[in-house]
């Protein structure tokens, strides 16, 4: 009896570490590696590494006419809002294939500073890889837009952070 309690208290401790790390915002998490694939060659739109503006952040409803517009298979299911940040599961066929992302850096300065030595651009934005899972851009030095997924490569991660857009949301004060 005592050696299951046991079990069960570290089953139960690691479950909440899963959890709580599964939760945690997307600009938690260091750059794992700088190495990257060739990206089509775009335009730049923001080759700059100005500070970001201090300030009040977005609230997090005016980021979503900013997401990728439902096409084909593919659907954006808005999953959480707040002040600063909003996240949709992009969802293919119905099922989850990546957790998509948008949030103000305003009050978090200290979030960009992975982006002033990117030497790599995804459609003009400096561009950050986070582990296998994650890819990142900083648009117009103030809003990070992350894609995020166990099964998309990081050429297809880096496709769908051109799908949203980036244009409007570099006019966004």
């Amino acid at each position: 009896m005592l050696r299951a309690s046991k079990i069960l208290a570290a089953l139960s401790v690691s479950l909440l570490l899963m959890v709580t790390t599964a939760c945690a915002a997307p600009t938690a998490a260091p750059p794992a590696s700088t190495k990257t694939a060739p990206v089509t060659s775009v335009t730049p739109k923001d080759t700059t590494s100005a500070p970001i503006p201090a300030g009040k952040p977005v609230a997090g409803g005016q980021f979503n006419k900013f997401f990728p517009t439902n096409s084909g298979s593919y659907k954006s299911v808005f999953a959480q809002e707040k002040t600063g940040f909003a996240q949709a599961k992009l969802q293919n066929a119905g099922k989850d294939v990546a957790v998509i992302s948008i949030s103000d850096l305003a009050n978090n300065p200290t979030a960009a500073k992975k982006y002033q030595a990117s030497t790599k651009k995804v459609a003009g934005y400096p561009a950050v890889e986070v582990g296998k899972t994650q890819s990142a851009i900083l648009v117009g030095s103030r809003y990070q837009v992350t894609v995020q997924s166990t099964t998309l490569t990081q050429g297809d991660r880096e496709a769908w952070l051109q799908k949203f857009n980036l244009s409007g949301l570099a006019q966004l004060k």
